[in-house]
C-alpha cells in the first residue's frame, strides 16, 4: 500500500472505530486517544499480512479500549457525584440511510444505555458493543478478543440479559421528546412549579454530573417534588447572558446552555407515557469542551 492508500483505508473505517471506542469508554477524548493509537499501529503494521483491514482495525481499537477502560475503573470509582457519559453530537445522516439501523445506533449510544454499560465488565462491554451496536459476527468478535466463539456467545448472552434487565423503557419519538424538553425548560426557567409537576412522572429522577467541578446535586434526586423544587431554586439564581440551543446528542433531542458564550451545561430528558421519567444534566466542564466555540 502507498502512504495515501494507508491513510484512505484508515479514514474509511474511522467512523466505526470511533463509534466502538466511544461506546466502550463514554468519553470523546478517550475514544479519540484510542483511535489515534490505532492509527499509529496501523501505519507501522506489516499490512501484507492484513486480509481484512476493517476487522484488523476493530481488533486493535477494541483491545486498546479494554485496556483503557480497566485503567479508568479506579478513576471512575473516585468520581465525585453521579457519572454520565460525555455528550456526543449524533447526526447519522446519509452515512446510515436505513431507518432501522439509525434507530439501533441511536439506542446503543443513548445516555440510558451507556450508563448501564458502565456496570458490565470490560470484556462484556466489548462483546455487547461489537455485537449489538455494530452487528459483528461472533467469530470475528472472538478473534478480536482472543477468545473462543463459545466463550463470546456466553459473554454476549450475559451482557444482553444484564442490559435488558437494567435498561429503562423510554419512548423514542424525537418530536415528542423535543416538545417535552422545550416545555420542561420553559417551566423550569420560569419557576412554574405547577407546570413542572404536570410534566414530571411521580418517580422522575434527576442525574447531575459535575465531577465536583461545578454546582450540581451530588446524589440522584428522585420524585417529582424534589426535582421540581431543585429546578425552581436554580431558576431563581441570577444568570447573565444566557443562551439555549437545541441539538441532537446521543441519539435524541437535547439542550445546550451557554452563559457569556461559554458552555455551561447540557440537558436531556427521557420520556415514557407522555411524562418525563429522567432528567440528565452534564455540568462537568471537562465533558463540555467539544462545545467551546460552538
Amino acid at each position: 500500500m502507498t502512504t495515501d492508500t494507508v491513510t484512505d483505508v484508515f479514514e474509511e473505517h474511522r467512523p466505526v472505530l470511533t463509534g466502538v471506542a466511544y461506546r466502550m469508554l463514554g468519553r470523546i477524548a478517550d475514544a479519540e486517544d484510542v483511535v489515534q493509537e490505532a492509527w499509529l499501529r496501523w501505519s507501522s503494521a506489516v499490512r501484507e499480512d492484513v486480509r481484512e483491514p476493517r476487522a484488523f482495525l476493530v481488533r486493535i481499537v477494541t483491545r486498546l479500549a479494554i485496556d483503557r477502560l480497566r485503567q479508568l475503573r479506579t478513576r471512575r470509582e473516585a468520581y465525585v457525584g453521579p457519572w454520565l457519559p460525555e455528550p456526543l453530537v449524533t447526526d447519522f445522516g446519509p452515512a446510515v440511510p436505513d431507518t432501522a439501523e439509525q434507530a439501533l445506533l441511536a439506542d446503543s449510544v443513548s445516555v440510558a444505555v451507556l450508563v448501564v454499560l458502565e456496570s458490565l465488565s470490560p470484556l462484556e462491554r466489548a462483546v455487547f458493543v461489537l455485537r449489538e451496536a455494530f452487528g459483528f459476527p461472533y467469530g470475528e468478535i472472538a478473534t478480536a478478543l482472543d477468545r473462543t466463539e463459545a466463550a463470546v456467545r456466553q459473554l454476549a448472552g450475559r451482557a444482553r440479559r444484564h442490559v435488558e434487565e437494567r435498561k429503562p423503557r423510554y419512548d423514542v419519538d424525537p418530536v415528542h421528546r423535543r416538545d417535552l424538553t422545550e416545555r420542561f425548560l420553559a417551566a423550569a426557567a420560569g419557576g412554574d412549579i405547577e407546570e413542572l409537576l404536570a410534566l414530571l412522572a411521580p418517580d422522575v429522577r434527576l442525574v447531575g454530573d459535575s465531577g465536583g467541578k461545578s454546582k450540581a446535586p451530588l446524589r440522584i434526586l428522585e420524585s417529582a417534588d424534589k426535582v421540581s423544587r431543585f429546578l425552581h431554586a436554580v431558576a431563581h439564581e441570577p444568570i447573565p447572558d444566557l443562551e439555549v440551543r437545541s441539538l441532537e446528542l446521543n441519539g435524541g433531542p437535547a439542550l445546550l446552555v451557554l452563559i457569556d458564550g461559554k458552555p455551561d451545561s447540557v440537558m436531556q430528558v427521557d420520556v415514557r407515557g407522555g411524562l418525563i421519567q429522567c432528567v440528565y444534566i452534564v455540568r462537568n466542564p471537562d465533558k463540555l469542551t467539544s462545545f467551546v466555540g460552538a
